[in-house]
């Protein structure tokens, strides 16, 4: 089996939860202090030796390839004007060795149908990463590169899990597995996706980084439309279980969900106490207005 070096990224939704921010312009675009989400993803692939992102898109995704795009007449511009560190970092973004295309999926069939979307760009012994954008991980060595150990380690599809109480684990995909404790990986016995209250197998929920085998592109090909009329990767996950077996990786690490709001509001709040120009005016200014401060 050769390395992971090829990473879909589904940002085919249309992200109603956070509208009207959302009606012009892709969820995956909302920035954390001064980058979007869909860069924080990709900068995780490219750090675990990914050198192929595969964007499946829709309609209304355009500003994502414009994002990743070159623009020489804004490099120049900026370093017309002595910004040539600003300049560098926009251009080492996307570095030389890695490449982007883009697919639509022409209408929203689930998450296994926007992973299909990209069955003709992996080959028959090409694992690949498959990451959502709305969950920002930060670890380090980053998340998904400690998943690529642990696919290097058992040649089987990894999953990344991570403790819920019990009361929240019916808005996740929960595996029934041992608790490997974090940074350790277990066997799946199953996975349930989205159980009743009460009946979830653990509390361990699946979170949006996946290293799958290629076996899974002709299980999804041959699947039929589930709940909602939409093709379900957990589905087909549940017979890689049954088959060549999946581990459940805890990872080291922080995951904000950023697909609501308060995640999203808990992601730009830490990680701007911890930016090192702006985090201690932050921090100043957050015990004023907690305190009923000076203009709070």
């Amino acid at each position: 089996m050769k390395p992971v070096t090829k990473a879909i990224f589904p940002v085919a939704g249309l992200g109603t939860r956070f509208l009207p921010a959302t009606k012009a312009q892709p969820k995956e675009m909302l920035t954390v202090i001064d980058k979007p989400l869909i860069q924080f993803a990709v900068e995780e692939a490219i750090a675990a030796g990914v050198t192929q992102l595969i964007f499946v898109t829709g309609r209304t995704k355009r500003a994502i390839a414009d994002h990743f795009d070159a623009t020489p007449e804004l490099d120049r511009l900026l370093r017309d004007k002595g910004k040539a560190e600003v300049a560098d970092a926009l251009r080492g973004i996307i570095p030389p060795q890695v490449t982007c295309i883009y697919i639509r999926q022409p209408e929203a069939l689930g998450l296994g149908h926007a992973v299909a979307c990209a069955a003709p760009l992996i080959g028959d012994d090409e694992p690949f990463a498959v990451l959502l954008a709305d969950d920002l991980m930060q670890g380090e060595p980053p998340v998904l590169a400690q998943m690529t150990e642990v696919h290097r380690a058992t040649g089987r599809s990894v999953l990344a899990v991570n403790p819920v109480p019990e009361e929240e684990a019916s808005s996740y995909g929960v595996v029934a597995a041992e608790d490997p404790g974090e940074g350790g990986s277990a066997a799946i016995r199953d996975m349930v996706e989205k159980p009743p209250k009460g009946e979830a197998p653990s509390n361990l929920a699946v979170v949006g980084r996946y290293i799958l085998t290629p076996e899974i592109m002709g299980i999804l090909a041959r699947q039929e439309p589930g709940r909602g009329g939409e093709i379900q990767l957990t589905d087909a996950i549940r017979q890689l279980v049954s088959g060549t077996g999946v581990e459940a990786y805890r990872y080291r690490g922080r995951r904000y969900d950023c697909g609501s709001k308060m995640g999203y509001l808990e992601a730009t709040l830490e990680m701007g106490l911890a930016h090192p120009d702006y985090g201690p005016a932050l921090k100043a200014r957050l015990r004023e207005v907690l305190d009923g401060g000076p203009d709070a």
